[in-house]
This record gives structure tokens, sequence and C-alpha cells, in this order.
């Protein structure tokens, strides 16, 4: 987008009343936001949503003076922004009814064909969910998704971190303009962030981080991403709001189980117990449910001459050879073993290089 559509678009956030829903519904139906303000006012009262007060409020002058000084920030700045019409505009973003307008950005992000999870919690981790986040980066990290979070404190910032130690793109949504950063406790890690990721708005660089910012940054980070994971959260908290929004966006939500007496396993139990989010103990069951390919991975990893199987891995192995290929749900009722335990031991198993996953869920020995 040129220099004049962004002007016109900032100048149409800039007019009071006019909110993410009421804008792409004025843009979907005028073109343009130049267009917007040009058209008759019987054009505009003609579109759902817009009245008489809104009407008035398309008449302030002061919005062009808004949208000019915003827009030098983001030429001075070398922010990138794109609209919710721009073809590099996230996917699966756009297809929410709330999503933003625009999306301001810096750093190295890439989202096309991308295979995108967020992760969230609590801002006071424990060691157990430090060990689960750590183990389950760790092993997601062969399929090269991009991780999301909120780079607040806690579960936030532990899954951005681990992200970079594995090599991944990690995106930071934030709660305000990109012209600062919070916590300032994290500005340490701005600069290795972006080298490959960076940080995603929806706000101007005159907002700061309010309290009611935080809720409408959540929705960006549900909408954006193929799924959502709660790794801790006490019986209340933004991770429950972020998972909630992650299902009214037909997303898949993942929890991680804790003990009944841990204060900040509640919220996690409560999902899984109110059906709202899937049992995750390990990245097999992610894989599982979204049904992963690990096929490229596999592939780029040569078998090894002698290769070290225990029990259980030899018993799938040895079963998988009789029987040619078979489906996961046979192959744990064949060798008397749960899902959730075979779905890991499985993943084990393709990144040694011993068995293959196949179209449909079967799996076969190489």
């Amino acid at each position: 987008m040129n220099d004049q559509e962004l002007f016109y678009l900032l100048a149409l956030q800039s007019v009071e009343g006019v909110g993410d829903i009421i804008a792409k519904k004025l843009l979907t139906q005028l073109g343009n936001a130049e267009a917007v303000f040009k058209a008759k006012p019987t054009q505009l009262a003609s579109i759902d949503g817009v009245g008489n007060i809104l009407l008035k409020n398309f008449k302030d002058l002061s919005v062009f003076t808004k949208a000019e000084n915003e827009l030098q920030f983001i030429t001075s700045n070398l922010i990138s922004v794109t609209s919710f019409q721009d073809l590099d505009y996230p996917e699966r973003l756009k297809h929410c009814f709330d999503s933003p307008l625009l999306l301001f950005s810096s750093g190295n992000i890439n989202l096309k064909n991308r295979k995108t999870i967020s992760i969230v919690g609590t801002r006071q981790i424990t060691s157990y969910g430090l060990e689960f986040c750590r183990k389950f980066i760790e092993e997601i990290a062969p399929l090269n998704p991009v991780i999301v979070s909120g780079f607040a404190y806690g579960v936030d910032i532990v899954a951005h971190q681990l992200a970079m130690e594995n090599h991944l793109q990690t995106i930071g949504v934030v709660a305000h303009g990109l012209n600062q950063i919070y916590p300032k406790a994290h500005k340490k890690h701005v600069a290795r962030m972006e080298e490959n990721g960076g940080f995603m708005t929806e706000f101007w660089s005159s907002s700061n981080p309010d309290k009611e910012n935080f809720v409408r940054r959540n929705r960006i980070v549900a909408g954006i991403t193929e799924a959502t994971i709660v790794i801790e959260s006490a019986e209340r908290g933004g991770s429950l709001i972020t998972a909630n929004m992650a299902n009214d966006y037909n997303r898949d939500v993942f929890a991680v189980p804790g003990r009944v007496t841990d204060k900040y396993s509640q919220g996690c139990n409560t999902l899984i117990k109110t059906q709202k989010a899937n049992v995750l103990t390990s990245a097999a069951d992610l894989i599982y449910m979204l049904n992963w390919d690990l096929d490229k991975t596999v592939k780029s990893v040569q078998k090894q001459l002698f290769v070290t199987l225990d029990e259980d891995e030899q018993k799938i192995y040895d079963f998988l050879l009789k029987t040619g290929k078979e489906i996961l749900d046979i192959i744990a009722l064949e060798c008397d073993f749960p899902i959730y335990k075979i779905s890991g031991i499985l993943l084990n198993m393709e990144l040694k290089g011993v068995i293959r996953p196949l179209p449909g869920k079967l799996f076969e020995a190489i």
C-alpha cells in the first residue's frame, strides 16, 4: 500500500465511532478509505451501522492531522503496515469478524505457509510450567513452527526465549504502540527477536499499555494462529480469555493438565474438564490433533546403521514390520498402549528415522 492509501486508512481509524467492524463494512462497500471520505452522506448512511452521529463525526477535519502525525512515525521508524484488504494480511486473522483493520509490525515476520501456534499462560510461571514449555518447544522444533505470544512476564517471555534458543521464528503481539516496550525489563530481548520474527500490534504510537488493550491484544494472539496452548493458568486470567477467543474463532485449544491442588493448574484443568481444550502432555498430542505431517522432517533424517530403540519402541517397530502399515488407533490397541502415550513414542520413532507417517494417520516401518 502506498502512503496516500495508508494516510486515508489512518484517518478513517481516527474518526470517532469507527471501529474495525464498521471500517471494514465501509471499505468493502466503497472500495478504499479515500472513497469513504469523498462519499456523499446518503451513501454512508445506507451502510449498516452508520447513523447520524457517525455522519457528523466524519466532518471532523482533525482526523487528517492525526493521520499525518502517525504516518510520519511509521515512515521514520520503518514500521511495516498491512490492512485487512492486503494479500499479505495474516490469512487466519482475516477470517475473524473483529480482526484489526490495520496491523503494524517490526522485525522480520513471515507467516506465509507456516505452522503457527500461540503459547500463553500465567505471569507467575512455576518450575513445572517452565520445564514443560522447554520440553514441548524442543520436541516441536523440527517442524519449524512460528511461536506467538504476548511478550509479558511468565509463560509469554519464556516461550519467546525458548523459541529463539531453538532457532524458531517468534512474534510478540503487544498491547501498545511500537514506540515503546512493555514491560521495560524485556527490552533486552527486542533485537534478537527482530532478527527472526518481531513484534506486531494494532495500536498507534500514541497508545499506552492500558488494561483494556490487553484484551484486544489477546484476540490477535488467538486469531492469528492455528492453535492456542495454555501452559499454566489460575482459575481466572488473561490466558483463559485468549483460550475462549480461540474457541470462538474455531481454533484448536490445548491445555497442560496439573494437580488439582496447584493454583496455576486450576485454569487449565477447568478448560479440559469443560471440554474447551484438548489435553496436552507432549508435542505429539498437538501434532496428532492438528494432523501435521512429519514426512518432510523424517526424510531429512537419514536412518542410522545402528538405531537404539527402547522396549516400547521395539514392540511397535516389530508390529509395523509384520503388518506393513497401520493406523494409530490400531497400533495402540494391538500393542497395548494408551493413545496419549503412543503418540509420543511414534513421534520419537519418526525423528529417529525408523518409521514414517502416511496420509490418513497411517504409519509404516522404514
